[in-house]
């Protein structure tokens, strides 16, 4: 069973068009690094109006999605992405990122 998760962040004005080919141009380690940990799916899509970007990724394993923090890979393209992506503060080394939780799901 695939396990859902989706969030929250939201994209500094003006840079939406950054963000998006920062995404287009991903490092391969980065996507190795989702494929180890049992990433499956992974979709982020923008709400221009705002620049909230919602986020839904399907992952075989809570562990293992968890643990790609903890990756050198993921903690500079974190760094990477928070200089075009809203922050909790100056100094911080990501993008403020809110959880959701699941209140519907339908599959046929």
């Amino acid at each position: 069973m695939m396990i859902r998760k989706s969030f929250l962040i939201q994209v500094k004005d003006g840079m939406a068009e950054e963000y998006e080919c920062r995404h287009n141009n991903i490092w391969p380690e980065l996507i190795v690094l989702f494929r180890q940990q049992g990433v499956r799916i992974f979709s982020i899509h923008l709400h221009e109006p705002t620049g909230f970007l919602f986020g839904y990724i399907e992952t075989e394993d809570e562990e293992r999605f968890n643990a790609i923090g903890d990756y050198d890979v993921c903690k500079r393209w974190w760094k990477y992405m928070a200089e075009v992506l809203v922050c909790e503060n100056e100094y911080s080394d990501k993008g403020k990122e809110e959880m959701l939780g699941e209140v519907f799901f339908f599959r046929n």
